[in-house]
Parts: structure tokens; C-alpha cells; sequence
């Protein structure tokens, strides 16, 4: 039995983080395409600009505003209700929205901020959307994330609450435990219609820096060079709409060009026990029938 045809046209897209940046590129790209985008923003006022912002440029109504963040446990679950209420399908969840500290910072949870938006948060909204997405199939998660995950290192005791913070690499160690998750859950998902893949869009001007002191002015010399964040838009944009990767799940694309993913993030023993350690950090009380 053939495939149903792809078509972004029409389909629901939900983008964290889709309210500035390479997030709002990729939502604008969306709706210009024809679908129905949901942009997360945790700050109601600048998600609200947002929105008038990209139904003025594409001259489409086909754009929504979910006020939530992925910052705490709490905070993510809420979210994922508020989704879950107020929308009957998801065709598409991109995990856009991402942090990189510059201090060690924790959440009421104990949770260091770096793994908790950039990986915590997204498991648990990929969960706890998952009931609609394969009730959507056919149906995709583009998890964004980033080359540097070779640099990263995931101790189970140590990472999720930054007891090695340093910048860089708890950034790294915070993307390699998202690819884990990205592979994990794209091989418990065989077969059930929803694919899941990771793609790092390049290296573009945005603000997920700023807060790099570290860096100071070489970071502003350096952002002259970069991508524009609609330059940097279209990798993803491309893992969300491109009717040829339907099949395709389970990958890591470095801008365009599928890349083989690295044994670190291919660890089975590895990614299982961060995905059990997930679940209890991420409270999730009921697994998604078949992830299990």
C-alpha cells in the first residue's frame, strides 16, 4: 500500500521558539507554503508581533500564537495541555527554541537550564504531543540541533543538573543527549507513521549567544559573517515539508546533507537509560502507547 502524499499545505506545524530568529524565518517559510503554523513564544508581547509580523509579509492569516515555555518541568507539561486542548491534529512539531548559558543556572526542579530547554523540555512535549501526531500520520519531529553534540558528553549523574557546567560544553552535552533521544525515539516510532529527525541549520545571527560573555566582541566581529536567520531557515523548513523525506526518520542532517551520526549518539545502552532517567525527571506518569 503507497505512502499518502505529502503535502505541507494545510498541515498543522507547531515551532517552539518560533517568535524571532531562525524560528520565525521557518514559521514565515510555513505559512507561505500554505500551512496552518503555531509559534510558541514564551513572552506573549513579542509572539503577538510575531504573528502580525509574518501574516503581513506572506499576506496570510495561516498563523497562531501559543503563549509557553519549555523553562521548567511545570512549564512544558503546561504547555503540551494547552496544545493538546486547543488543536484536533498535529502534522509537524519542530523543537526550535533553544538556550546556550553562560552560568549555571538551576530550575525549581534542580534541573540545569541548558538540558532542560534544550533536551528535557522537548522530550517531554514530543511525548506528551505524541497521541496527536500519530493520530495525524502521517507526521513529523524536527528536533534542531547542532554539530558541536561530537564535543558533548553525557553522564547521567552529573549532566542534568550541570555539576561540569561550563559553557561550551554544556551546550554540547545538551544537544548529544537530544540526538540520543532524536534516535531513540525514532526507532520505538518504526512503523508508526510519525518520523523523527535532528538537523543543525548552520551557524547564523541570532540572539541564542548573547549571553555568551566569554566571547565578548569577537562574537559581534564574528556574527558579520554569519547567516541571516532566513538564510539559516531552510534546512528545517525542508525536514518539515519535503514530500521525498517522508520515509526518512532516525538521521542528522548538517544543513542539507545527511551526515552519519557519530557512536556517541548512537549508544543504545546509553540512550535508553537517559530516556528512562527522562521520563523521571520529566514526570511523565503515562508513556505514549508504543514508546514504551
Amino acid at each position: 500500500m503507497n505512502e499518502p502524499a505529502w503535502d505541507i499545505a494545510d498541515r498543522v506545524v507547531v515551532v517552539t521558539g518560533g517568535n524571532r530568529g531562525v524560528g520565525k524565518a521557518v514559521a514565515t517559510e510555513l505559512v507561505r507554503r500554505g500551512a496552518r503554523v503555531i509559534i510558541v513564544s514564551r513572552d506573549e508581547k513579542n509572539g503577538a508581533e510575531a504573528v502580525r509580523d509574518i501574516a503581513r509579509e506572506t499576506e496570510r492569516d495561516h498563523i497562531e500564537l501559543v503563549t509557553g515555555s519549555l523553562n521548567t518541568v511545570e512549564d512544558a507539561h503546561r504547555l503540551a495541555g494547552d496544545l493538546t486542548t486547543r488543536y484536533p491534529a498535529i502534522h509537524v512539531l519542530i523543537n526550535n527554541a533553544g538556550v546556550w548559558m553562560s552560568r549555571r543556572t538551576l530550575t525549581d526542579d534542580g534541573i540545569e537550564s541548558t538540558f532542560m530547554v534544550n533536551h528535557l523540555g522537548p522530550f517531554i512535549l514530543s511525548l506528551r504531543l505524541l497521541p496527536l501526531l500519530r493520530q495525524s500520520a502521517p507526521s513529523r519531529i524536527v528536533n534542531i540541533n547542532a554539530g558541536l553534540y561530537i564535543f558533548g558528553k553525557v553522564d547521567l549523574e552529573r549532566t542534568p543538573a550541570g555539576l561540569d557546567f561550563s559553557p561550551f560544553r554544556t551546550y554540547a552535552d545538551s544537544k548529544l543527549a537530544n540526538l540520543l533521544f532524536t534516535v531513540e525515539l525514532s526507532r520505538r516510532l518504526e512503523g508508526a507513521g510519525v518520523t523523527v529527525n535532528a538537523v543543525h541549520p548552520g551557524v547564523f545571527r541570532t540572539s541564542l549567544g548573547d549571553s555568551r560573555r566569554f566571547l565578548g566582541a569577537i562574537t559581534k566581529v564574528l556574527k558579520l559573517f554569519l547567516k541571516s536567520p532566513e538564510q539559516g531557515a531552510g534546512p528545517s523548513v525542508r525536514l518539515a515539508a519535503d514530500p521525498r523525506l517522508s520515509s526518512k526518520t532516525g538521521g542528522f542532517f548538517l544543513c542539507y546533507e545527511e551526515k552519519k551520526i557519530r557512536p556517541i549518539a548512537r549508544d543504545e545502552d546509553l540512550a535508553v537509560r537517559l530516556w528512562n532517567l527522562s521520563v523521571r525527571l520529566g514526570e511523565i506518569t503515562e508513556s505514549p502507547p508504543g514508546v514504551e
